[in-house]
């Protein structure tokens, strides 16, 4: 949520900087909310004012034997009056938290104006895409060869945009995970938690994912939420706390199922892992001091190229522009891997420094020793990495002429010595 004092002291400007991400802020009606808000603020100060002071005149007439009803009756009018001037208030600030809640983190003067992807621009490349002397399957075609990919059965199961993996598939998987998770654990500083699948409304709403991005999200008869990521919980973790400065950065990551729904995406990536409504993903989130969240974001995206680099996959980062960022983010990388099949890179990372936008919402705060008053967190989010599409890319980058997938080295040890899936017998 954006900073109230922030749409006070330069509407123009924020209006400005919110057409940049693609959101029209209707200027006059805002202007008269606060208006209004500033008028009915005045009133109610003004009320409690007059009440106080006519509370003590009662004090100073009942010590000198006068007769107290006129200023009684006087009180209780004026209680009236400041009854209906604080519900008009808290109406007004509700109408205005309506707004505020579909509007999206302002972007860091950094990041490139644009409406849409091809507005991003590439920051850098690691890695030479890999060249075959046959032809390249894709991550489907490989997968029906060993018979260790049934997208049928899936839909048989669940529908669309599932998939099942087996055998050496399933276990290549899990490698990947497990090693995610150990090279972030040991490598990068962060820790292991185990979070909930299921998570209510504030936590959704704190993570910025509601109430924009409702029909994405499964829910339960029960009005609960499947996770769309793992950062919903672990970022809510610090929800309404007030944390020493001391404890800070806090570098949480977790291994979970994610849910979307994929509104909107009819059509995309139907075929194969690309796009599903359950996925796996190992999330880092970070909860730093304002001042140091930039170099957060920094480090974060590098610990999610790590894991390419160790796994010998090509990638590239890109800057997302103004019009392609994520609702909460002021400014995202995104790491996008070399798929061989489609002769693209593809996103398999996005790390987004979220600022103060989502511990505002959360009332995430922490305090020094300097500054009584507690300050808001910076929170930011990446995923290291989402391991479908890392599963996807590894199978395409390291497949063999006959089918079968070399595994890489570093997950060797992870799949009991396997160096290579081969066709089911």
């Amino acid at each position: 949520m954006l900073d109230p004092q922030l749409l006070r002291d330069n509407l123009p400007g924020v209006a400005k900087k919110l057409a940049d991400r693609g959101y029209q802020l209707d200027v006059q009606a805002w202007q008269s909310l606060e208006d209004r808000r500033k008028a009915l603020q005045i009133e109610t100060e003004s009320l409690q004012s007059q009440r106080t002071q006519i509370s003590k005149s009662i004090g100073q007439a009942k010590a000198k034997g006068e007769d107290m009803q006129p200023l009684l009756d006087q009180v209780a009018g004026l209680g009236d009056q400041l009854d209906q001037s604080k519900a008009a208030l808290q109406d007004i600030f509700a109408e205005m938290e309506q707004v505020t809640l579909y509007l999206p983190n302002l972007a860091q003067e950094d990041v490139p104006v644009g409406q849409d992807e091809a507005d991003n621009v590439e920051i850098r490349t690691w890695g030479t895409p890999p060249t075959f002397d046959f032809a390249v399957k894709d991550h489907v075609d490989l997968g029906a060869v060993s018979g260790f990919m049934d997208a049928e059965a899936a839909a048989t199961l669940s529908g669309s945009r599932f998939t099942v993996l087996s055998r050496d598939l399933a276990r290549l998987q899990r490698a990947l995970t497990q090693f995610m998770l150990d090279t972030h654990i040991n490598e990068h500083g962060y820790d292991e938690f185990y979070v909930p699948y299921l998570v209510n409304d504030q936590a959704m709403l704190g993570s910025g994912q509601l109430p924009k991005f409702a029909d994405d999200a499964f829910i339960t008869e029960d009005g609960r939420f499947l996770i769309p990521t793992a950062e919903v919980p672990l970022t809510n973790l610090v929800a309404n706390h007030i944390l020493d400065s001391d404890a800070l950065p806090i570098k949480m990551t977790a291994h979970t199922p994610c849910f979307r729904r994929e509104a909107g995406s009819y059509g995309k990536d139907t075929k194969g892992m690309i796009r599903q409504h359950q996925f796996d993903k190992v999330e880092m989130v970070q909860i730093v001091h304002p001042e140091e969240s930039n170099q957060a974001l920094e480090d974060m995206t590098n610990h999610a190229e790590n894991i390419l680099k160790a796994l010998k996959l090509p990638y590239r980062v890109i800057i997302l522009c103004t019009g392609d960022m994520g609702f909460s983010a002021a400014k995202t990388y995104d790491i996008e891997v070399w798929v061989p099949a489609q002769n693209t890179y593809r996103e398999i990372s996005s790390c987004s420094n979220c600022e103060d936008f989502q511990a505002r919402r959360m009332q995430a705060r922490f305090r020094t020793p300097e500054q009584k008053k507690p300050q808001l967190v910076h929170t930011l989010n990446g995923s290291g990495l989402a391991v479908g599409r890392t599963l996807l890319a590894v199978m395409e980058n390291y497949q063999n002429q006959n089918g079968s997938i070399r595994v890489p080295e570093v997950l060797q040890p992870y799949m009991g010595g396997e160096q290579v899936i081969n066709r089911a017998e």
